[in-house]
């Protein structure tokens, strides 16, 4: 099994931006050090490490489910023992980026439901936001803590072939993956110490600490000693593993609805010394599911009425109820007006150029031109039912047209990506392989927080652009460099 720097002449002659060489076949500056280590590494000893890593995952549960498969097996995320790597110069700017769409993103999210000023200066349809079926109309006048809709986001970034950042996504409902970016350090320092001790890698351990003052901060006012929980659907959710393992690294009780029950407009939690009230709930379940009484009548996973707590303000709910309009792929194509229409200024990272497919003339081009773009639906998730249309065939592109004329709003197409690489461990040595990152913004009363780090994923099958867990994909360390 070959290693690296030999591949060095084929790979930075790909038509992709290599995140590690340039085109002359040099690592990058940032990548220097790593990059001779890595050739004087032996390929028996990275296979040793990586089996040594999927064993030491397996034994400590870190697994997932896939929605469809309740009778299959939970899998093991693939996990990569190659690093992706960040100069702090340029995870200054991406770190503004994203704080600047979240801090757009809650200013937009109180103002569709308060007083709807971009709506009526007609920066973004009327229809597209309150036909929308993630907008929450019980949520109308609801002053939540601080203004705060979302406390916690990922913000999905990718790197186009002229090395440009871009917001693929955002992920403002119940965004997942922090206990993968924290378990993959933790398993790279065990498995590499010699790494963190040579270079200069930012922390990233400190997150749960981070968190748990972000929550306790949202606390409704007056609470001097808040309580925080943090609620999930149960173990046979897809992120189980992750909502227990953050209740744990946080050091909050874990519940589940039946945990929880509402006395004069107050939520209290079920112990064994008696009843507890409890101010922050970090909710992990959909807006749906959260309360009988108030949204579907037949969830037995939420708590009867928690909307009536929640809209007299005496529990803060993390992230808001009606987040889910901001996620829609739709609503995704006007983020940089947001971003001018409340701050005044020009979005830092852009958007990926999306065709509405709602819009006529967006229709018409996107049905031409399928075997050149990415087609989703506007509330899709995790990778499925899209249409990549490079990869697809001549019948799937068809098939899809036919699902596109049903229903043109519920889909939106984009310029196939040539999404950036990064050198990963695969099955014939060190190859390249697309990545995508998803950093993690703190939203409190009084400041916002990137750990300097992120979720890398990593579309493991030799060419694929999906980097889902669920549709292949594994994660990878992502270093922040400090300066």
């Amino acid at each position: 099994m070959p290693p690296y720097l030999p591949l060095a002449e084929i790979m930075s002659k790909a038509a992709f931006y290599n995140e590690m060489l340039k085109d002359d076949g040099n690592p990058r500056r940032h990548y220097g050090a790593y990059a001779q280590w890595l050739a004087a590494a032996t390929s028996e000893r990275l296979a040793a490490k990586r089996l040594e890593a999927d064993a030491l995952f397996h034994r400590l549960g870190i697994t997932f489910a896939v929605y469809g498969e309740e009778n299959g097996p939970e899998r093991l995320i693939p996990f990569d023992i190659v690093p992706r790597i960040v100069p702090a110069e340029e995870w200054q700017g991406l770190s503004a980026g994203v704080k600047q769409r979240v801090r757009a993103l809650n200013l937009f999210l109180n103002d569709i439901y308060h007083d709807q000023k971009i709506l009526s200066v007609g920066l973004i349809p009327t229809e597209l936001i309150l036909r929308n079926s993630q907008y929450r109309p019980e949520m109308r006048g609801v002053d939540v803590a601080a203004g705060i809709y979302c406390h916690i986001a990922g913000v999905d970034i990718v790197r186009s072939q002229e090395g440009e950042l871009y917001v693929l996504e955002d992920n403002l409902r119940t965004p997942s993956g922090v206990s993968y970016m924290l378990e993959n350090r933790r398993m790279m320092m065990r498995l590499f110490p010699e790494l963190f001790s040579s270079q200069k890698i930012a922390p990233i351990d400190h997150y749960p600490d981070l968190l748990l003052e972000n929550l306790r901060a949202a606390a409704p006012e007056g609470v001097a000693e808040p309580t925080v929980v943090l609620m999930t659907p149960g173990p046979y959710n897809s992120a189980y593993f992750e909502h227990a393992f953050l209740a744990q690294q946080i050091g909050i009780e874990l519940v589940q609805g039946t945990d929880l029950f509402i006395k004069n407009k107050r939520v209290f939690m079920r112990t064994t010394r008696g009843p507890q009230p409890v101010h922050v709930i970090y909710r992990r379940i959909d807006d749906d599911f959260l309360d009988p009484l108030a949204f579907r009548p037949d969830s037995m996973l939420g708590v009867p009425g928690l909307f009536s707590a929640y809209q007299c303000g005496n529990v803060t709910l993390a992230n808001a109820i009606g987040t889910g309009v901001a996620d829609d792929k739709a609503v995704y194509a006007y983020v940089p007006e947001m971003i001018r229409f409340y701050l005044g200024e020009q979005p830092i990272i852009p958007n990926v150029p999306t065709y509405q497919l709602r819009l006529p003339e967006d229709l018409d081009y996107a049905l031409a031109n399928l075997e050149k773009l990415v087609v989703k639906e506007v509330h899709g998730s995790g990778g499925y039912r899209m249409l990549i249309g490079p990869a697809s065939s001549a019948e799937e592109r068809e098939a899809y047209r036919a699902r596109i004329l049903e229903h043109p709003a519920n889909f939106i197409a984009q310029p196939t990506l040539a999404l950036s690489t990064c050198p990963t461990f695969a099955a014939d040595g060190i190859a390249p392989r697309h990545v995508d990152m998803r950093p993690f913004t703190l939203t409190s009363r009084n400041e916002m927080e990137l750990v300097p780090g992120g979720l890398t994923r990593v579309a493991l099958r030799d060419g694929s652009l999906v980097v889902n867990s669920s549709q292949g994909g594994g994660t990878k360390d992502t270093w922040v460099l400090r300066e």
